[in-house]
C-alpha cells in the first residue's frame, strides 16, 4: 500500500518507502520505521503498511541506500559499514520530511540495528521526535547523547539475546540516571527478533503481538 519517495537529507536526496494512513480519519501522526541489518526490505515495509492501518503515516528511510541482503554474513558487514554521519543526517532528514507532512513531532520505532539508530534518532532531534520505540536495539558503532533526549521510550527486550541484551542494561541505567522517562519491556522465552514474522525460527507470535499493542498504545499516548 506504501510507495518510495524521495527526500532532502544535508543538500543531499535520499529514499524511504511511505505508507500513509487511509484519508477521511482524523490529522495523522507519524513514525519514523528503521530496518534491521538486512536492509529496507519486505518486513519493514509491512511493518509501516501496518502502522498506516492503525491511522499514522509511517516513513521508512533507506539506510543502505538500496542495498538489501538475506545472508547474515553480508549483513553484519553492511552494518558495520553503515556511515554514522552519513546515517545521522538521513534520520535529520526523514524526520524533518516526516514532521513537514504531519505537521507535528513524530514517533521513531526500529528493529535490530534500527533499534539502537531509533534511540539515536531522539537524542539527536529533539524536540522533533514525541516518542521513541526500541526493539532488541544494538549497533557498535552508535554512541547515544542521552542528555539530548527528550521523548519517552519505550524497549522491547528478548529473554535470550547475547547481542542486544547488553545494551538494555547500559540505556536503561543511562536513562535512569538522567532521569528520562523510560520503560523497558522483557519477554520471556523469546529470542532476539521475535518481532520479525518473515523469519519462522525466531518468530514469537504472542510476545510479537503483545509489544506491537504496546507500541500502538504508547504513540497514541505520547504522539
Amino acid at each position: 500500500m506504501g510507495k518510495t519517495v524521495s527526500y532532502t537529507a544535508n543538500g543531499a536526496t535520499a529514499d524511504a518507502y511511505l505508507a500513509e494512513a487511509p484519508p477521511g480519519g482524523a490529522v495523522t501522526r507519524g513514525v519514523i520505521v528503521l530496518q534491521e541489518w538486512w536492509g529496507l526490505n519486505d518486513h519493514i515495509k509491512d511493518v509501516a503498511d501496518r502502522f498506516a492501518k492503525a491511522g499514522f503515516t509511517a516513513l521508512a528511510p533507506d539506510l543502505y541506500h538500496g542495498k538489501v541482503t538475506q545472508s547474515p554474513d553480508e549483513a553484519g558487514k553492511l552494518l558495520m559499514a553503515l556511515n554514522i554521519g552519513q546515517a545521522e543526517k538521513d534520520l535529520r532528514g526523514a524526520v524533518g520530511h516526516l514532521r513537514g507532512l504531519t505537521g507535528k513531532p513524530v514517533g521513531v520505532v526500529g528493529f535490530c540495528m534500527g533499534g539502537a539508530l531509533s534511540l539515536f534518532a531522539a537524542c539527536a532531534n529533539g524536540h522533533d521526535i514525541g516518542a521513541c520505540v526500541i526493539y532488541y536495539g544494538g549497533h557498535p558503532k552508535v554512541d547515544f547523547d542521552f542528555d539530548g533526549l527528550t521523548a519517552p521510550v519505550l524497549g522491547h527486550w528478548a529473554e535470550h539475546d547475547d547481542f542486544a541484551n547488553p545494551n538494555a542494561a547500559k540505556i536503561e541505567a543511562a536513562l535512569k540516571q538522567r532521569g528520562k522517562s523510560c520503560e523497558f519491556q522483557r519477554y520471556p522465552g523469546t529470542k532476539h527478533a521475535f518481532f520479525n514474522d518473515q523469519r519462522p525460527e525466531v518468530y514469537a507470535p504472542k510476545a510479537a503481538q503483545q509489544s506491537w499493542e504496546r507500541t500502538l498504545a504508547f504513540f497514541d499516548a505520547h504522539l
